[in-house]
């Protein structure tokens, strides 16, 4: 069984905040796949099960706050043989807006969320995808927000419409990422997601 997090803030004041990326994209997933999503309280998270080309998953949306994100995915992976089927989908500041990355056993990069859940599991060897949301300069360097408030009124502000657009690309990415990550395991996913 694949368990897939998407990482972000509950509440409508968060929703389309760059920082509920994961939490976005794997409602949209879930949606295409047909998979229902319902609060579980002994998961301090919104979870849903289903199969992608027959391969069981399970979707798990946070209901905590991004910094005890953990605190959910623990009640849910119990051990490191568990973890490596963990996928976790997440706003990534180190890269370009529409640029997406899998990676696995990585450190956080200073993602709260992610910290949390190495934390938790005691283990960073898990899979993720990096969905970069850093704006950029016209030759293409990132362009980051200086200082601590600035991030923070970065990632809590809304995805702009130019950039709903994008995300809709996105979207596709990373259903062809999760569903070749489920039917054909993290190296071909990982090699396939990297390449574009």
């Amino acid at each position: 069984m694949i368990i897939i997090v998407g990482l972000g803030n509950p509440g409508e004041e968060y929703a389309r905040s760059r920082h509920n990326t994961g939490r976005m994209l794997l409602e949209h997933f879930a949606k295409k796949a047909d998979i229902a999503l319902a609060s579980k309280g002994v998961h301090f998270a919104h979870v849903g099960k289903g199969a992608v080309e027959g391969e069981p998953v399970t979707i798990v949306l946070p209901d905590t706050y991004m910094n005890k994100s953990g605190k959910s995915v623990v009640t849910l992976v119990k051990n490191v043989k568990q973890a490596a089927k963990l996928l976790v989908v997440y706003d990534d500041l180190d890269l370009p807006f529409g640029t997406v990355r899998m990676a696995f056993g990585r450190s956080s990069g200073g993602h709260n969320g992610v910290e949390s859940i190495i934390k938790a599991l005691k283990t960073k060897d898990f899979v993720r995808i990096r969905v970069g949301v850093c704006p950029t300069t016209p030759g293409g360097k990132l362009r980051k927000p200086q200082g601590e408030d600035a991030v923070i009124k970065f990632l809590m502000g809304d995805f702009g419409a130019n950039e709903i657009a994008v995300l809709k690309k996105i979207e596709k990415q990373i259903f062809e990422g999760i569903t070749l990550f489920a039917t054909e395991g993290r190296e071909v996913a990982t090699m396939a997601m990297n390449s574009k």
